[in-house]
């Protein structure tokens, strides 16, 4: 009898197993003809533009990091009289009308057209705005029960699976594409709340506010923006950030948010280690504001928060958008690592409000800075805005402290957990801890409040 080999024997049970176990191509055909009847294309009329006012200027800077650094997905067709006009897509989400897109979209619209499959056209009216989210909620009157989409669940997706993306790119309507999910939670800058789903579907302008559906026909994502002059980098907000603001969209035309009050940055691998950590996950706090839900919750400055109720904090990303989702008024429990200790604090969710004689210098060593005392008149003369602390005048070339970057006008507010008044609590401070390699410092730099290490070699 002929004997099998292991090689022979793994290579026929490849060829017997089904296709679809080892390979598999969703039927794109299938799903086109299901979601196509309920994408649509929308059109608006632009106002002209008038300067903004201090209410709008934080959507305005949001929208102007889009425009810069990333197409806006609006085919703009300028006539010499006409008002200017864009072109977008959209989605309906419920049988009288409602749709949902990009608020880059719809933004300074005079008037706003959607076109269904078929080519039927309404008027559209805005039901509701979120601009940190980049999100708009449209609405349409129609005499019949509209086609909808079913959306899915986004943080289900994988990194590889298939996506379809449906849309009006250049005014191609109803233009069909299809890719992989590339990334998952994408950082770019837009917002604190970024947490874009990266995909190699071609996307293009025109495509912006259109869906992202998965295999199963439903919503994952919402094509918001692309890398200017990149080819197969697009970016999705995920559904379930759109699910999650919904209803107040609905309800009120705008979006509530949770308030926690604190500023916060990333913990480097050596922040970490100065702060005796084993890894560099979680948020450091660098302020809390006055009168806000983390100070009555007795949070304070230098703790790093690990965690936000069943939730694990593993980078400073995570935490606005999980605070953000909670019920104003709802008691959390934040836990935070504090001088080597594990503590969890409860607070109560706050509501995110949408609308401070010249002395010579002394060189401190081996920092590489020369630092003055604070005054009243430097502080006017510099725009300071910490409260106390010394201020370096110069950063050696080749010190510790140019490797760190500092720069003149930094204000040093503690070293090491010590509260620096004066230069000659620097001194003390610098002593005391002279023997470790690595040193923390809590600068104030303009507005900015941050923390940052010395590295000694």
């Amino acid at each position: 009898m002929k004997r099998i080999t292991t090689y022979q024997l793994i290579l026929a049970l490849i060829l017997l197993a089904p296709v679809s176990a080892w390979s598999h191509t969703p039927n794109f055909v299938t799903l086109t003809k299901q979601l196509k009847p309920a994408v649509v294309n929308i059109s608006t009329s632009i106002r002209k533009q008038t300067a903004s006012t201090n209410q709008d200027q934080g959507a305005s800077s949001q929208r102007d990091f889009f425009e810069e650094f990333f197409k806006n997905f609006l085919q703009e067709y300028n006539g010499p009289h006409d008002p200017q006009k864009s072109l977008g897509s959209g989605f309906i989400i419920s049988e009288d009308g409602y749709i949902l897109t990009n608020d880059h979209v719809v933004d300074n619209a005079a008037e706003i057209k959607v076109q269904i499959a078929g080519g039927k056209t309404f008027s559209a009216t805005i039901q509701g705005i979120d601009a940190k989210l980049d999100l708009a909620l449209l609405k349409i009157e129609s005499d019949e029960k509209l086609p909808t989409v079913t959306l899915g669940n986004s943080e289900e997706l994988e990194i590889g699976e298939w996506v379809m993306a449906i849309g009006n790119p250049f005014g191609l309507q109803q233009t069909v594409t299809v890719g992989i999910v590339s990334a998952k939670g994408r950082v770019l800058g837009t917002g604190p709340y970024d947490n874009f789903i990266q995909t190699d579907a071609s996307i293009n302008p025109g495509n912006s506010g259109g869906p992202l559906f998965n295999t199963s026909g439903e919503v994952v994502g919402i094509n918001a923006a692309i890398v200017s002059g990149a080819q197969g980098i697009g970016f999705a907000i995920p559904i379930n950030a759109a699910k999650a603001i919904l209803p107040q969209l609905k309800a009120t035309g705008h979006v509530t948010r949770g308030w926690l009050g604190v500023t916060i940055q990333k913990v480097s691998k050596d922040l970490a280690d100065s702060f005796g950590l084993e890894s560099s996950k979680g948020a450091l706090i660098t302020s809390v504001a006055a009168n806000s839900p983390a100070q009555q919750a007795g949070l304070k400055r230098g703790d790093i928060i690990i965690s936000l109720n069943e939730y694990s904090i593993e980078t400073i990303n995570d935490l606005p958008r999980l605070v953000a989702d909670i019920p104003i008024g709802e008691e959390s429990n934040i836990g935070v690592y504090r001088n080597g200790e594990n503590l969890i604090i409860p607070v109560i969710i706050g509501q995110l409000n949408t609308k401070e004689k010249v002395t010579p210098p002394v060189n401190d060593n081996p920092l590489g800075i020369t630092v003055i005392d604070m005054s009243d008149e430097i502080k006017r003369r510099l725009n300071i805005q910490a409260e106390q602390g010394v201020v370096i005048t110069s950063v050696a070339t080749d010190s510790v402290a140019e490797r760190a970057k500092l720069q003149p006008g930094d204000v040093i507010v503690e070293y090491n957990n010590q509260q620096i008044v004066n230069r000659s609590d620097l001194k003390k401070a610098i002593t005391l801890d002279n023997n470790q390699r690595v040193q923390r410092l809590l600068i104030q730099r303009g507005n900015a409040l941050f923390f940052t290490t010395l590295t000694f070699e």
